[in-house]
């Protein structure tokens, strides 16, 4: 049995390699000519296999699939600034390709990760519902996955979260209770989808054991490094303009954001729990192992 992992360079899809294969399974790590060479190496060090694939050339995906079981895609354009990428061409496009080269090498099973469907409309969430409804149309056995926002990039210094310096970005009034949840979470629930019959066929929400508001996030923080810090607001209606902007992929960071600002996204674990086994750690954990690094 072989897993094809597109979307292994990337901090997610390097972690599914290595669970994967801590299971024993033989993994395909899809890496592009662009692709780091450290990354590469590594994912070879830890003993993937490496194909050369890109969702935007439709011909390099039906070898990439030849003979594979599973495909897991975690791929995206949000963090990934290759020259062609863009929400479109690879969130999209290049998904649906993937579809298309999935249904035709005859793969058992599609595990896509994707986001908790959320109230406002924006381009990286138009085009992850239009590939879950081509997934679901397709015929193959799927699985796709809805983790919210992840810790370790929302709660980091890429988005202006500093406890080593004690700052934070704060959006909005920061009031959406948003159930953060771990990649490496994420990673051993993507896992647990494999070869698991009770997961085919299903959408599972992931997230945290509990819904915090950004701003409780910050004072379990304060609480932990015992001081305050010093909270940079980004004012609601700077995010708004950023909505009504034409940038795809600003428009959907802002969405992302007033999700933080207002309304949140608390996620309930039980189907994940009765089907994958599913338990979060806290967030606790990953306070713990910021304020140590």
């Amino acid at each position: 049995m072989v897993d094809l992992v597109v979307g292994a360079t990337g901090i997610l899809g390097g972690e599914i390699c290595k669970e994967l294969m801590a299971k024993g399974r033989a993994v395909r790590a899809m890496v592009r000519t662009t692709s780091a060479p450290e990354k590469v190496a590594a994912l070879e060090a830890a003993g993937a296999q490496t194909v050369v694939g890109d969702l935007k050339h439709p011909a390099t995906l039906n070898a990439a699939c030849a003979g594979v079981d599973t495909v897991i895609s975690t791929a995206s354009s949000t963090l990934s600034r290759a020259e062609g990428d863009d929400i479109e061409s690879v969130d999209r496009q290049g998904q649906l390709n993937l579809v298309a080269a999935v249904k035709q090498s005859g793969v058992g099973r599609f595990v896509f990760v994707s986001f908790p469907p959320d109230e406002s409309a924006f381009p990286l969430q138009d085009a992850k519902r239009a590939v879950e409804a081509a997934i679901v149309a397709s015929g193959v056995p799927y699985t796709i996955l809805h983790p919210t926002h992840f810790r370790e990039v929302w709660l980091s210094a890429a988005l202006g979260f500093e406890p080593e310096n004690a700052k934070a970005r704060v959006f909005g009034d920061g009031v959406g209770a948003i159930s953060w949840i771990s990649l490496f979470d994420v990673a051993r629930a993507v896992v647990a989808s494999v070869g698991n019959a009770k997961a085919a066929n299903r959408v599972i929400r992931l997230g945290g054991p509990e819904a915090l508001s950004l701003a409780e996030v910050v004072a379990r923080f304060e609480k932990a490094c015992g001081k305050d810090f010093d909270r940079e607001v980004v004012p609601a209606g700077d995010l708004e303009g950023m909505l009504a902007g034409e940038d795809a992929l600003t428009k959907s960071f802002a969405a992302l954001m007033m999700i933080c600002a207002r309304h949140g996204c608390a996620i309930d674990n039980a189907e994940a729990r009765d089907v994958l086994g599913f338990d979060p750690s806290p967030i606790e954990e990953y306070i713990s192992q910021s304020l140590k690094a």
